[in-house]
């Protein structure tokens, strides 16, 4: 029931996704929940049954990861040799050149993918451990380029196009907290746990511990030089905050 819940959530959010229309700076428009289905769905049913304590939230899919894969931070390897997940992959509707969508098979790894599966993986072993625990998701399902085929994030777009994003991907972010129930929420960066606090706001009615880890991105200066010890730490420190159960490996 839980994951026929999350996934039925995916597919509104897909939906308002797909009805969007994105001008200047935006020239490519990716949506994986479309495209990589196949592999976003057997994530959710692999790992997404059973009440969570942490939900973990990042900001949206990166060229190399989500956008190959359908899984969020999805690099290629952690996907299929850590979660155990392959699936068929297609394209979007219109492709920059630059930055093809290749599926399973495509070479590049995802940076931060790597380093935010590598982390969990080094705290809790394998995969069923971790998600035992815990749930990963994107804010955003959509990857933006402009002409160049350079990333475009949700804070360069212009305001009138974020606050018709924000609003499906609240719903559907506060959508997950239902079905999850989560005791913590953690932003993966500043940005996310800004989202999160915006939906915990909408359900008052619960109680949450809120927190954020380093973002991995290579483009973080911070996150090169201090990860994985930087984020390991403050893992810890919001679990015992919560007063819940630390990673067998810690």
């Amino acid at each position: 029931m839980q994951r026929t819940e999350l996934i039925a959530a995916a597919k509104t959010l897909s939906a308002e996704m797909d009805a969007l229309d994105f001008a200047d700076p935006v020239a490519y428009t990716y949506n994986p929940l479309d495209y990589a289905w196949a592999g976003h769905e057997a994530y959710i049913q692999r790992f997404g049954s059973g009440q969570k304590d942490v939900l973990y939230l990042g900001m949206n899919p990166g060229p190399f990861g989500m956008a190959q894969t359908g899984v969020p931070f999805g690099e290629i390897a952690a996907v299929t040799l850590w979660m155990g997940i392959a699936a068929s992959v297609g394209a979007p509707p219109a492709t920059h050149p630059k930055r093809p969508v290749q599926g399973f098979s495509c070479p590049r790894s995802e940076v931060s993918g790597r380093r935010l599966w590598g982390l969990f993986e080094e705290l809790y072993g394998t995969a069923e451990q971790f998600f035992a625990h815990a749930y990963v998701a994107n804010y955003c399902p959509l990857i933006w380029m402009g002409e160049s085929g350079a990333n475009i994030t949700p804070t360069q777009l212009p305001k009138e196009q974020v606050a018709r994003i924000d609003a499906a991907c609240q719903r559907h972010l506060v959508r997950l907290i239902e079905v999850l129930q989560p005791r913590c929420l953690v932003g993966v960066g500043a940005y996310a746990l800004q989202q999160l606090q915006t939906a915990a706001a909408a359900l008052p009615e619960r109680e949450f511990v809120l927190g954020t880890i380093l973002h991995p991105s290579p483009a973080s200066p911070v996150a090169n030089k201090h990860w994985p010890e930087r984020p390991r730490r403050q893992v810890l420190e919001i679990l015992t905050r919560a007063n819940l159960p630390l990673p067998p490996l810690a």
